[in-house]
Formats: structure tokens, C-alpha cells, sequence
């Protein structure tokens, strides 16, 4: 017969082993959440950069020339793209917290009002890049480059209201925990693309020759297209419909518009500065060389692509632990933030190593196997070599910060933000890139050095937060 001396001794066992029990199924749990919502994102992210690699392979049987001009254009587009993305991708920490809080109506003024947000900033954008030539010429650019590259952006720009509306649409899905219906409308978007590429850039089928204008406008009507089925998925389909997102549109909401702005202004200038660096880096390699920048751009565009994993994983993060931050359960944020971070290790080692054993055929998949693409193709193989640890650290710390933007903590990684990828990863890809003979194998060992430094911040960032929240 057992004693209550024995059952004393045995119960802080039992009560021991059921804690470990309920920690290892919330673990369990919140893992298997975050593949269920990363993946969808992930493969929408992935869907998205397979529309600018498809336009950059096809630009690149022009020549080196074309895919110069086409990595400025693009540059340019995407570092002034950057401040509305940032603005609006406030969207989805706000509406996660509200799904989170059980208060549909926030996650509809949330929705709402990044819909405002995007068509407000759309427009200096546009205006700004419809002088995108003359900026390139002030950066240095040969005319000719910029010429091409100014095509390329007149018909690009049309469609940055339709791509920013999007984006908050995608933040509000998220939310919600239903990302599919973006997945499933970019993979109808990635064959359109191409066929809208192949027959404007090439003139093919009767239709006519716009060279590199006729990329970007395919761009452009793409960017269109998805954003209508978007807004029919949200409009008539459940569970999106019940939130009535549209429902008094005219109406600006300036409280929360503050708020947003207030959040998503530090995401912008930390993208800013992050894919200014790397539009600086264009622009360095601009000056080393056509041959340095066009290996440089699809080198970049092969990071872009294993870039989209850790971001999907990175939405995934803002989500779960705005969802937790809005339950105000404070193990939740810790196991939202650290589930997501060590997932999004795992999944950069791995691509990096296949992306490294297979070096040299993606670099001739950009360049054809032409003997005056030879010099360029080996320069790619090495960037992408030299760019292995810049892969993993530049997954670690998309998803950190992502976990943090559920926390609405964005500031302190915009300070981050600076002295990294400037004060340090700047700074080194000058020095080592004139200043040596590394040249352009150095501008990206300075890029490197820089985003391991900001990944290594963010980290203890989302460590003292995570441990603080609720105290």
C-alpha cells in the first residue's frame, strides 16, 4: 500500500513530467502552425521572385547590356517600392494583434486603412521613378544603361498601386491564418507573366516588339490582375467576406493611420536601407564593370529566391506572435519567435549547400554557355560561393525581425539597421572592393559582414523583448 509520505515524494515527479508533457505539445504545436502558415507564404514569395527570374532569364539573351540595364531599372524600382512595402506591410502585426484580441473590427480598420496608405505613397513613387533615367545618369551610369533601364521603368511603374494593394490584402489573409488564396493566384500569375514577357519583350505572335518597355508592362498588368482576384477572394469568399473590408472605404481612418505609419515608417527605412545597400552595391559594381554588375545581379537574384523561404517564414512569425502578443500570453511569444528562427536556419543551410554545389549551372541557365559569357559566368559562381554565409545570416534575420514586428518593435531594428548594413557592411564592400584586389568577389564579402552583424543584433533584440513581455 502507498504512503502519503510516497505520494508526496512522487507528486512534484508526476507534476514535473506533465509540465514537460504540455511544453513538448505546445512546442509540437506551434511548430506544425508555423510550417502550415510559412509554407503558403514561402510559395507565394517564391511564386513572386520566379516572375523576376523568368524576366531576367529572358532579358539576358539580349546581352550583358540588357540585363545591366534591367538590374538598374529594377534597382531603382524596388528601393523606392521598398517605402510603400514597408508601410503597408504594418497591415499584418496590426491585424494579427486584432485577430489575436478577438476584435474583427480592428482587423478591418487595419486592412482598411493600408489600402489608403498604399495608394497615397503610390504616387510620389511613380513620379519619382518616371525620372528614373536622369537619377541613374547623377549616380554615374553610362547613358546608354540608363537609356535602357528608363524603358524598362515606364513600364514598370503603372502597377505599384495594384502590387502595394496586394501586399495588404496578403498581410490581412495571413492574419486571418488563411494565406492560400495568394498562393493560388501567383501560380496562375507566373505562367501569365512569362507568356506576357515572351511575346512583349520578343515581339512574338503578331505582337509588338517593346524590348525591355514590354517587360515591364507585363509586369505591370500582372501586378493588376492579381490584385483584382485578390479583391474578389475578399469580397466574396469566406471567411474574408464577414469582415467587410471595403465597407465605408471613403472614410479615412487617421488614428490608426498614425499608428501605422508610426510602426511601419522604421520597416521602410530599415528595407531602405537594406536594399539600398544593395542598390549601392549595383551601382559599385556599375563602376567596376558591365560584366561585374550583370554577374552581380543574377547572383543577387539567386539570393532573392532563397530569400523568399526565410521571408515566408518571416510573415509566418509576425503573425503567430502578433496572434500571441494580442492574447497577451507571454510563452507563446517566446515559442512563436524561437520556432520560427531556428526553422528558418535549418531550411538556409540546406538551400545554401544545393545552391552551392550547383553554382555554375545556374549561372549559365542566366548566361547560356556562349564563350563570351564565359568570364561572367565564372565571376557568378564565385559571388554565389563567397555569398554562402550572406544566405544564412540574411534568412536569420528577415525572420527575428519579423518576430519582432509582431511585438510592434521597430524602431530599435532600424537603428540596427544603419549601423550594420552602412557603418559596417558599406564601409567594408568599399574598401575591400576598390581598395583591394578582391573587386567584386569584396563588395560582397563587405555585404556579408554587415548582414551578420544585424542578424547577431536582431537576435538579442527578440531575446530581451520575448523574456520582458508581460512582466
Amino acid at each position: 500500500m502507498m504512503t502519503s509520505s510516497d505520494q508526496s515524494e512522487r507528486l512534484p515527479t508526476a507534476t514535473f513530467d506533465s509540465a514537460a508533457s504540455d511544453r513538448q505539445s505546445h512546442l509540437t504545436a506551434e511548430i506544425a502552425e508555423t510550417i502550415r502558415l510559412s509554407a503558403p507564404m514561402a510559395l507565394t514569395q517564391l511564386g513572386q521572385i520566379a516572375m523576376m527570374t523568368t524576366d531576367l532569364a529572358f532579358i539576358g539573351r539580349l546581352g550583358d547590356e540588357a540585363v545591366a540595364a534591367a538590374a538598374l531599372g529594377h534597382t531603382a524600382y524596388f528601393v523606392s517600392f521598398t517605402f510603400g512595402l514597408g508601410l503597408v506591410a504594418a497591415v499584418a502585426p496590426l491585424a494579427a494583434q486584432a485577430f489575436g484580441a478577438r476584435d474583427p473590427r480592428q482587423v478591418r480598420r487595419a486592412v482598411r486603412t493600408g489600402l489608403w496608405v498604399a495608394l497615397l505613397v503610390s504616387i510620389p513613387i511613380t513620379m519619382l521613378l518616371l525620372c528614373g533615367e536622369q537619377v541613374l545618369l547623377a549616380l554615374g551610369q553610362a547613358p546608354p544603361t540608363a537609356r535602357l533601364g528608363q524603358q524598362y521603368l515606364f513600364g514598370l511603374v503603372w502597377g505599384i498601386a495594384p502590387a502595394l494593394w496586394f501586399i495588404a490584402i496578403r498581410g490581412f489573409m495571413g492574419a486571418v491564418n488563411r494565406p492560400e488564396p495568394m498562393l493560388w493566384i501567383t501560380l496562375a500569375a507566373v505562367p501569365a507573366n512569362a507568356l506576357l514577357v515572351y511575346l512583349l519583350l520578343y515581339g512574338n505572335w503578331g505582337f509588338p516588339r517593346l524590348g525591355l518597355f514590354g517587360t515591364g508592362l507585363a509586369t505591370t498588368i500582372v501586378n493588376t490582375g492579381t490584385f483584382l482576384a485578390a479583391l474578389c477572394f475578399v469580397m466574396w469568399r469566406r471567411p474574408f467576406r464577414k469582415y467587410h473590408i471595403l465597407a465605408r472605404l471613403w472614410r479615412i481612418d487617421w488614428p490608426l493611420m498614425r499608428d501605422l505609419v508610426v510602426i511601419g515608417a522604421p520597416i521602410s527605412l530599415s528595407m531602405l536601407l537594406e536594399y539600398g545597400l544593395f542598390g549601392s552595391a549595383a551601382i559599385l559594381m556599375g563602376l567596376i564593370g558591365t560584366a561585374a554588375l550583370a554577374a552581380h545581379q543574377v547572383a543577387l537574384q539567386v539570393t532573392a529566391i532563397l530569400f523568399m523561404v526565410p521571408l515566408g517564414i518571416s510573415m509566418a512569425a509576425t503573425v503567430r506572435v502578433g496572434h500571441a502578443a494580442g492574447r497577451r500570453d507571454a510563452d507563446a511569444v517566446k515559442r512563436a519567435g524561437y520556432v520560427a528562427m531556428w526553422l528558418g536556419i535549418v531550411l538556409a543551410v540546406v538551400f545554401t549547400v544545393i545552391v552551392i554545389v550547383w553554382r555554375v549551372a545556374v549561372a549559365e541557365l542566366f548566361f547560356g554557355h556562349g564563350a563570351t559569357s564565359a568570364g561572367t559566368i565564372a565571376l557568378t559562381a564565385t559571388l554565389l560561393v563567397v555569398g554562402a554565409t550572406y544566405f544564412i545570416t540574411d534568412g536569420i534575420q528577415t525572420i527575428v525581425a519579423g518576430a519582432l514586428r509582431g511585438l510592434n518593435d521597430t524602431r530599435v531594428p532600424l537603428v540596427f539597421a544603419a549601423v550594420s548594413y552602412w557603418l559596417i557592411g558599406f564601409t567594408l564592400a568599399c574598401i575591400l572592393g576598390f581598395r583591394t584586389s578582391l573587386g567584386a568577389v569584396g563588395v560582397w564579402i563587405g555585404l556579408s559582414c554587415g548582414t551578420a552583424v544585424y542578424a547577431a543584433a536582431l537576435i538579442l533584440r527578440f531575446r530581451r523583448l520575448a523574456n520582458r513581455f508581460g512582466a
